[in-house]
């Protein structure tokens, strides 16, 4: 794992963000965790770990959320707007977001990591 950083966006009372970690720190995989509740992301931030995961906001939105029922829902949003939302509102933001190197999964569900071989 040299040189590649490993990063984990999350909310750390969230189950999936749990198991992420616990699967990280069992493998021994270093790795930094970041709660954007507490250390929020920039829109600059967002964007980049979404292009680096191939996803475009509405693909990591969670759509149960009573943010999405009020501000997202019914409305045609453009990119930017969403970001706007899942900044001001990171509940709205899927979780967690894995980083390596330059690559980023919603490792949602965890068989996600394999992608960064984890």
């Amino acid at each position: 794992m040299a040189g590649s950083k490993i990063i984990v966006y999350e909310k750390p009372t969230c189950t999936t963000c749990r198991v992420v970690k616990k699967h990280l720190t069992e493998n021994n995989v270093d790795f930094e965790a970041i709660n954007y509740f507490e250390r929020p992301l920039t829109p600059d931030t967002l964007k980049k770990l979404l292009k680096s995961a191939g996803l475009k906001p509405s693909e990591c939105l969670r759509t149960k959320e009573e943010a999405y029922k009020k501000y997202v829902a019914g409305k045609d949003l453009s990119d930017d707007q969403l970001i706007d939302l899942m900044i001001k509102h990171p509940e709205l933001i899927q979780r967690p977001i894995v980083v390596k190197g330059g690559k980023a999964v919603l490792a949602r569900p965890i068989e996600k990591l394999k992608d960064l071989g984890l």
